[in-house]
């Protein structure tokens, strides 16, 4: 199935985004590449609100959030109620997030996981689905933490 996937990365992380964005297109995959294009220093906050606000806008279905450690651009990223990032470094996370968290977006770190590695996870990603049932309710509440009891 293809989709309409938005990339968003800081310095440390475009020169893997542009590599991820071309195989994705080669996959058939409409790419929405959300910057940054360049090795000058940028705020990874920037580009993960920019991302988290594409998702919220139906602009793309699906995110990779690229950074050194995928660490900040994720936090970024979850500010945004409509985004559930995941910060992911193998498959089988990749996959339970869709699975469990109906995870939109995933978050890779470029110093830190290789390009064949971000290729299966984002791969695993794309190819999972929510399982939805018991798991749904535990979703609502990621966006509404008012539904909580505290």
């Amino acid at each position: 199935m293809q989709h309409r996937i938005a990339l968003a990365s800081d310095h440390a992380a475009y020169v893997m985004k542009a590599e991820l964005a071309d195989w994705l297109r080669s996959l058939g995959h409409d790419v929405l590449d959300l910057g940054t294009n360049g090795p000058d220093s940028v705020d990874y906050p920037d580009y993960g609100y920019r991302l988290g606000k594409a998702i919220e806008a139906g602009d793309a279905a699906f995110g990779v959030a690229l950074c050194g450690s995928g660490i900040g651009i994720s936090i970024a990223v979850n500010r945004n109620p409509a985004a559930r990032c995941a910060l992911v470094s193998e498959p089988l996370s990749a996959s339970l997030a869709r699975q469990h968290n109906d995870a939109n977006v995933i978050a890779l770190g470029a110093r830190l996981v290789g390009i064949e590695m971000a290729k299966a996870c984002i791969t695993s990603f794309l190819e999972t689905a929510f399982l939805g049932d018991r798991h749904q309710r535990r979703v609502e509440k990621l966006g509404n933490p008012e539904r909580s009891p505290a």
